[in-house]
């Protein structure tokens, strides 16, 4: 009789599944159609992603898909699969380790077939987003709970809501930073994170804890889950491993959409803003994501950077993102042991 094996499901957002227009738009639509992303109510919501976002942004999406795609394709799948290989060569025979995307291919769903398929004992769920939001990881949990709950056997489940707090997480973007930092001297080191709305963290606030401001420079008890006092916690725990002064470093949010307001300060004014004060050299930092992705490799990699040297910069480094770096797979290894 084999011996029964505990399941891990790693789950990242998802690409589509080439760069043609229709299957960015097709991308587009189930992404912006998620209600913890687009949290308005269902109708207004149907009508903004298929009559105005997805018709009239895929195109341009498309393009800019297509100055990342490489050989094996999307970045951001295929580092997902190999850390996947990975973290399975690391744990071994007791393990089963699945890959799921939560928008697009492969599925969620298709991986937790998978597990159930071969009777693990125990399913882990690790959405791979080191800052916990209602937008990333709140998903990805829903959606699994969404799905289990049509099964006749449930496993034993669990999730990993963050992991901004364990050690090898910030050791990993502290060895890449420290990689850069040693070819060339920086005079300021920027930290970008995927943006929310303003509201979403508003209505994740423990009470009336959550101010968007001074309250989100230490993470406790009643902001633990904070995405915006996560991203500074990251932040403050990368710099100290790099010996890098507050006053040296900013922290910032990208990727605003529409007109309500995001969280603040935006990374396109720091951009510029650094630029005017004679800052010459920035190294950057995208600690939301631990793949190479379009928000990383060609929003802060390229466009920012682009945009720095208009306004008066130098130079523009992007620090690469996790990946397949050992000691990541290290990290995800002991969230799934511990």
């Amino acid at each position: 009789m084999s011996k029964t094996k505990k399941g891990v499901l790693l789950v990242n957002l998802g690409t589509p599944d080439s760069t043609a227009t229709g299957d960015v738009r097709k991308y587009l639509r189930e992404f912006l159609s998620d209600g913890r992303v687009v949290d308005i109510p269902a109708l207004p919501r149907w009508m903004l992603v298929n009559l105005i976002i997805a018709p009239f942004r895929a195109p341009k999406s498309a393009e800019e898909y297509r100055k990342l795609w490489e050989e094996r394709g999307s970045p951001l799948k295929f580092y997902s699969e190999d850390v996947r290989d990975l973290l399975q060569e690391q744990l071994g025979e007791d393990y089963l380790v699945v890959l799921g995307m939560r928008y697009q291919s492969p599925s969620i769903e298709s991986a937790l077939d998978k597990l159930i398929e071969h009777d693990v004992s125990s399913i882990k769920v690790i959405p791979l987003f080191p800052q916990y939001a209602s937008a990333t990881s709140g998903s990805v949990m829903e959606k699994v709970m969404d799905l289990v709950k049509r099964k006749q056997i449930i496993p034993s489940i669990s999730f990993v809501d963050q992991f901004v707090d364990h050690p090898l997480f910030a050791e990993t973007f502290a060895d890449l930073g420290k990689a850069e930092m040693e070819k060339d001297a920086y005079d300021h080191i920027l930290f970008s994170y995927h943006g929310l709305p303003e509201r979403q963290i508003r209505k994740g606030s423990v009470g009336d804890h959550c101010k968007l401001g001074s309250c989100c420079n230490h993470l406790g008890p009643k902001n633990r889950l904070c995405y915006r006092a996560q991203c500074f916690e990251s932040s403050r725990r990368i710099a100290k491993l790099l010996n890098i002064p507050e006053d040296k470093y900013t922290v910032c949010f990208q990727s605003r959409l529409g007109r309500d307001p995001w969280v603040k300060p935006y990374t396109e004014d720091m951009v510029t803003k650094l630029a005017e004060e004679g800052v010459k050299k920035v190294l950057a930092f995208s600690p939301a994501f631990v793949s190479d992705c379009l928000e990383t490799t060609i929003e802060v990699g390229e466009t920012y950077a682009e945009e720095f040297v208009e306004a008066g910069g130098e130079k523009w480094t992007l620090v690469p993102s996790l990946n397949t770096n050992s000691k990541w797979i290290d990290c995800l290894e002991d969230l799934v042991v511990k």
